[in-house]
């Protein structure tokens, strides 16, 4: 039987009335459609949120994996107890570069006298790392190498070329324990841990020492105090330059002023 393709198919009464209902109510948004402020506070709270977590980064970590050789090196030694123990001998040296912080050299020394104190508990060494360490003179020749001709960064600088029985030009030296606005009272000098936790809210040297930590909290310390430190520098060079020019002649005695006129009298 054929259908009547001009026949009307009939709409169910409840159909019919539900359509009316949902006509009246307008057309209802897309389900996928979010509310603008919506997204707003959720960016808005992730941004907070990345900003919270850069405020705590580590300022002795490094952020690059640079090791190129800068003009600014930063060095840190350990000791250990030789003779009777009361005598310093270099057990470990590191140098790290740049405002970045990598480790250019990294070495356990083999002291020139037995050792009868290894410092454990501030050095960190131990009988094992000396079993194959490098030679004293070896060390030596190649931390010379490596600060030759570049701005030495460190804490009691003095002490760690002394154990490595090395010299350093003074003007070329930056010594975080013998910068003056890092000074307390009448040229009170700090230790590098409490510097570090003052000006980089960072906490070093709780317990055994770490070389590798203590150069990059040196040289952090020194690069965010770089541009008025080398003014300082620079104006203390000046200075000498100025005091060496002005250095009086050494003033001739009595008698040679006497002979001098005599003998022009004699001529």
């Amino acid at each position: 039987m054929k259908k009547n393709p001009n026949k009307q198919l009939q709409i169910n009464p409840n159909w019919a009335q539900l359509q009316q209902k949902l006509k009246s109510h307008g057309p209802k948004p897309p389900a996928t459609e979010t509310p603008a402020t919506i997204l707003g506070k959720r960016k808005e709270r992730t941004d907070a949120e990345l900003d919270d977590s850069l405020s705590h980064v580590n300022p002795l970590t490094p952020v690059n994996d640079d090791c190129s050789v800068t003009d600014e090196v930063a060095m840190d030694c350990e000791m250990v107890g030789v003779s009777q123990g009361n005598k310093s001998a270099l057990g470990r040296v590191t140098l790290v570069v740049n405002k970045w912080g990598n480790v250019i050299y990294d070495d356990f020394v083999r002291p020139l006298e037995h050792v009868v104190d290894f410092r454990t508990q501030i050095s960190g060494i131990r009988p094992r790392d000396l079993r194959k360490a490098k030679d004293f003179r070896i060390v030596q020749k190649r931390v010379a190498e490596l600060i030759k001709g570049r701005i030495l960064v460190g804490h009691a600088l003095r002490n760690d070329l002394k154990a490595l029985l090395l010299s350093h030009p003074k003007e070329d030296l930056r010594d975080t324990l013998e910068y003056e606005p890092f000074m307390r009272g009448k040229g009170s000098r700090r230790a590098l841990r409490h510097l570090a936790a003052e000006f980089l809210d960072v906490q070093i040297q709780n317990g055994e020492h770490c070389p590798v930590e203590d150069a990059r909290a040196a040289m952090v310390l020194y690069q965010k105090n770089k541009k008025a430190w080398e003014k300082i520098v620079k104006d203390q060079i000046k200075l000498k330059q100025k005091q060496k020019k002005r250095k009086p002649k050494k003033k001739r005695k009595e008698g040679d002023d006497l002979k001098t006129d005599l003998a022009e009298t004699a001529s």
